[in-house]
């Protein structure tokens, strides 16, 4: 399988190529007033408002650093009515991608209740990389919520 790779922090993470949309450069959001921690805003695409959450602000209470490699990247987001709509990901170094396996991803063995969205972990010659749970990134609430203000923002 192909991963996009990116950065939080000083961490590598992996988002399944499966899940994505297309990848962007990063583009001026609107905010969104009282949204949840992490969500950076929403910008219209192609006349469709698409919420846009900061994976830096939301794993480590800090904005995406803004340098040429922070990229947009819109995934496939797993809606409770068994849709899928499009959400943005403001994510840090998004220009590499790496091939693994299903099966060479590992438990993290550390436990993280409060953070579902951090999968297992693979090694490679660069160190540890944790695969990101795109479909968990949303509490239920969240997820309810965010797309109408979305559309109530634009």
């Amino acid at each position: 399988m192909v991963y996009l790779l990116i950065q939080i922090g000083a961490d590598r993470y992996a988002l399944e190529a499966a899940g994505l949309a297309f990848v962007l450069p990063k583009v001026r959001l609107k905010h969104i007033p009282q949204a949840a921690l992490g969500v950076a805003g929403v910008f219209n695409y192609h006349g469709q408002p698409v919420p846009v959450v900061d994976l830096s602000a939301l794993a480590l209470g800090s904005p995406a650093q803004d340098s040429m490699s922070t990229r947009l990247v819109l995934v496939h987001y797993p809606c409770a009515d068994g849709q899928e709509r499009l959400l943005g990901l403001l994510a840090e170094k998004a220009t590499e991608t790496a091939r693994y396996e299903s099966g060479d991803f590992q438990p993290p063995g550390v436990s993280t209740p409060g953070v579902r969205y951090l999968g297992p972990v693979v090694h490679d010659a660069r160190g540890l990389v944790q695969r990101v749970e795109i479909g968990q990134l949303l509490t239920p609430e969240v997820r309810e919520a965010l797309w109408q203000q979305a559309e109530e923002a634009i």
